[in-house]
């Protein structure tokens, strides 16, 4: 198997909330290579969530390109986005319960996930998805035998029963001690790597953020910034607009003129005063 890629232009999300409509994104514009791991940061509200559920075929997008792997997601019918959630796009809802079923043990929630798989795609075994995750010696175990991490860990063996190109999950690590929290990213890690399955997750934790090689922040339905190896920047807009880190922004109120001056490929950002002297 091999990673799917993601690739959104000019991506928005128009939902209606009390009698207004609101913008969860506006004009997203991201590229994540196949294989790649990548954490969705940034604060509640911010539209990470939306554009998780975009990526997932669970919501549909308002405007713009949504590409997955071969994927023109935007133009599929339901019917098209349930065979490529089925097979090629594995989902972890936030909440470890919501992606369980209660009753069955961690190895029979696998063989349900896997049910909708096309017919002729090969199907890996549950006890090997299970053994990706460390979770092969709890696999005939009543999950309510089982840890909060474990629990996790079996919501995470759902999501690839089916060893999807694409794991979508929201929010893995939340509401988990450091001790499972940590098994979790490393579970997912894993994954990854031996896989080649492309990950994109959403996490709050800035220690898990900082464990990420690629991180992509969303700030009020736009991307804010990107971190790569532990070096944060800002990102240029399709339309040009570039989003100033929370520590510059601060230094520069609404309605502050700023002078843009280049100098041998080096950009200057100078605020002056309404009366245009600095």
């Amino acid at each position: 198997m091999s990673g799917l890629a993601i690739s959104t232009t000019g991506l928005v999300h128009i939902y209606r909330a009390h009698g207004h409509d609101v913008a969860a994104l506006s004009g997203i514009g991201i590229t994540v290579r196949p294989g790649e791991l990548v954490g969705l940061l940034g604060p509640s509200g911010a539209g990470k969530s939306t554009l998780l559920q975009l990526c997932g075929g669970l919501l549909t997008p308002s405007a713009g390109r949504l590409q997955i792997g071969e994927h023109n997601v935007a133009t599929m019918t339901e019917a098209e986005l349930d065979r490529m959630r089925a097979g090629d796009v594995g989902i972890v809802l936030q909440g470890a319960g919501r992606n369980l079923i209660p009753y069955l043990t961690p190895a029979d929630n696998v063989r349900y996930a896997q049910r909708a798989a096309p017919r002729d795609r090969q199907l890996p075994s549950p006890a090997d998805v299970l053994e990706l995750v460390g979770l092969r010696e709890h696999a005939d175990a009543a999950l309510t035998s089982l840890t909060p991490g474990q629990i996790q860990l079996c919501a995470v063996a759902v999501g690839i029963a089916t060893f999807p190109g694409l794991l979508l999950a929201d929010e893995p690590t939340s509401q988990l001690d450091h001790h499972a929290r940590d098994e979790v990213l490393a579970a997912i890690r894993t994954i990854n790597a031996e896989t080649g399955m492309t990950v994109l997750l959403i996490t709050h934790d800035p220690e898990v953020a900082a464990t990420l090689p690629r991180t992509i922040t969303i700030r009020d339905g736009r991307i804010a910034s990107e971190g790569r190896s532990g070096e944060e920047y800002a990102v240029v807009a399709s339309d040009g607009s570039l989003p100033l880190p929370p520590h510059v922004a601060e230094l520069l109120p609404a309605g502050t003129l700023v002078q843009v001056t280049t100098d041998d490929g080096e950009i200057r950002l100078t605020a002056v005063e309404q009366e245009g002297t600095q």
